[in-house]
């Protein structure tokens, strides 16, 4: 590999498609952002996303030795073609994305799920360079995350080790969009909290979050929840401690599991800041019982938004193999 090389790293959003180039050491070459505008179709997103990397590629001068892209939904790893993405319209069912980029940006495109994307990101360039077996959580709309062992990421037969938000924590608890009850998804993302902090906003029971957003619900995120809890909003800090005690009970079941030397949080719960790690730390130690969890770090992602974009450098770099 020459100094020269560079890697294109794509992580393709509901809303928006990141791209970067950057080089194995870590040196960005280009940044860009453009729209995912995915109601016009799976060829048409393509098409952009090649445009992206074209345009990348000429800010930096020079085309990128490979590209990785996560994608948010289920995927044939092996052959670059979607499966099902549950949040784009047709799911982008058998769509041959690999086949249809690569002659368009003229060099090689591997695919991964976006959550085990940025997991690899935070392998190769974040808090797991120091970390042998790592569990990671992306925490927004939903929860998903990765695993790695042995330095390796784990990713299953079908690509999808790694599901952390579909553990059942909560027996008999809310429906869960994949069909079972209880799961995590239903009972720590920042939707789940941010409808908790709207209906304190209407019921008159959070002042300093009615402040903070001005009295607009439609302002009601777990940023200003945790804003408002600092101030001293008690029923806030009980629902983002309610959260986060969900969250730490998943936490420990996968420290139980894997014993890791690493989790890490990433997504815009992780803005919750020291209440959710400090509540998620305590209910660890109250729950893993087997032997002292006191050595496993639990940290927020060093490289934030960021990481699935690295990720996809990563795998570029490797050349689609997740062995190395």
């Amino acid at each position: 590999m020459s100094g020269d090389e560079v890697f294109a790293g794509i992580d393709l959003g509901g809303t928006k498609v990141a791209g970067m180039l950057a080089a194995a050491s870590g040196r960005v070459a280009a940044e860009k952002t453009v729209p995912t505008l995915s109601q016009e179709g799976p060829q048409l997103v393509l098409s952009r996303i090649a445009g992206l990397i074209l345009e990348l590629a000429a800010e930096a001068g020079r085309r990128p030795a490979a590209v990785g892209l996560g994608v948010p939904g289920l995927i044939d790893v092996r052959n670059g073609v979607t499966r099902f993405l549950p949040n784009f319209p047709s799911q982008w069912v058998d769509v041959a994305v690999r086949a249809t980029l690569e002659p368009l940006v003229e060099c090689p495109v591997y695919l991964l799920n976006d959550a085990r994307m940025a997991t690899l990101g935070e392998l190769e360039f974040g808090h797991g360079r120091t970390a042998n077996t790592m569990v990671y959580f992306t925490l927004g709309t939903g929860i998903g995350g990765g695993i790695v062992v042995d330095g390796r990421l784990r990713l299953g037969p079908l690509g999808a080790a790694g599901e952390l938000g579909h553990q059942t924590v909560l027996p008999d608890g809310p429906l869960c969009g994949c069909g079972n009850r209880g799961c995590l998804e239903t009972l720590a993302t920042g939707p789940v909290l941010t409808s908790r902090g709207v209906w304190l906003l209407h019921s008159g029971r959070a002042p300093k979050l009615h402040e903070i957003v001005e009295g607009e619900p439609a302002r009601v995120n777990p940023r200003a929840m945790a804003l408002a809890a600092a101030a001293g909003d008690e029923s806030v800090r009980d629902e983002i401690i309610t959260a986060a005690g969900y969250l730490g009970i998943g936490v420990a079941n996968l420290i139980t599991a894997l014993h890791p030397d690493l989790v890490v949080f990433s997504g815009g719960m992780s803005d919750l800041g020291p209440l959710l790690f400090d509540t998620v730390r305590d209910t660890v130690r109250r729950r893993v019982r087997m032997f002292p969890p006191d050595d496993v770090r639990i940290e927020r992602s060093l490289l934030g938004e960021k990481a699935g974009m690295w990720g996809g450098v990563a795998l570029a770099m490797r050349h689609g193999a997740l062995d190395s």
